[in-house]
């Protein structure tokens, strides 16, 4: 399994097309800040996305077909959490490692690798944050920080606020803003993911629009 040097987003329905990078940020950018301003305290919550077309069948694939469908976007799902593009496709390639320990090069066994895999990856950045929690407490942070060469692309002023208030959330508020607005998953797909139930999804949704629109809206 290679990595890929580009996150240049898949077209619609080709994996094989690309859109410019920073596609898929400023979609989401243009999302959430559409739902924030329909989300007051007391509304209802706004309604599901219509989820996007299911995938390309590739005819029961194996895991190097899905490394090569799947990667890019599930390190887009990963630095949405970590808020770290190195540690993101560091989880992404961790959990696919995971995969072929568990269930081999032809997933014998698996019957929804999609559903599997955005569940690790939400299980393996969990971990990584109270890893970095951990450090952090007991280590005082380097100064410094030098990003990576594409990082600048993925995380650009223009949406970096956004980004930047999303990890202001609590953890499970972000996942589920993650998962329901940049994945389209329905309510029932986030529940399984997060292993809560779909009235816990429904109104923690609601609560983190607004939060959300709390942090966008407050003078910096």
């Amino acid at each position: 399994m290679k990595a890929a040097t580009t996150l240049a987003t898949p077209a619609h329905g080709d994996p094989t097309c690309a859109y410019p990078a920073p596609t898929w940020a400023d979609a989401l950018r243009r999302a959430v800040r559409r739902l924030v301003r329909e989300a007051t305290p007391g509304a209802r919550p706004p309604t599901v996305p219509t989820p996007q077309a299911a995938p390309a069948d590739f005819g029961e694939p194996g895991i190097d077909d899905l490394y090569a469908h799947r990667r890019l976007e599930l390190v887009r799902l990963a630095l949405l959490l970590v808020d770290d593009l190195p540690t993101a496709e560091d989880v992404v390639q961790d959990v696919f490692a995971a995969l072929y320990r568990r269930y081999g090069a032809r997933l014998t066994g698996l019957d929804n690798p999609d559903a599997y895999l955005r569940t690790s990856v939400v299980n393996t950045s969990r971990s990584v944050l109270r890893r970095r929690r951990t450090v952090r407490a007991h280590v005082p942070e380097r100064a410094g920080h030098a990003p990576s060469a594409e990082e600048p692309v993925l995380l650009r002023e223009e949406h970096g606020e956004v980004i930047a208030a999303l990890h202001r959330l609590t953890r499970r508020q972000r996942e589920v803003l993650v998962l329901r607005y940049w994945s389209h998953l329905s309510e029932a797909q986030i529940a399984d993911t997060l292993g809560l139930s779909r009235g816990a999804v429904k109104s923690t949704a609601s609560r983190a629009l607004v939060a959300l629109r709390r942090e966008l809206e407050a003078p910096r």
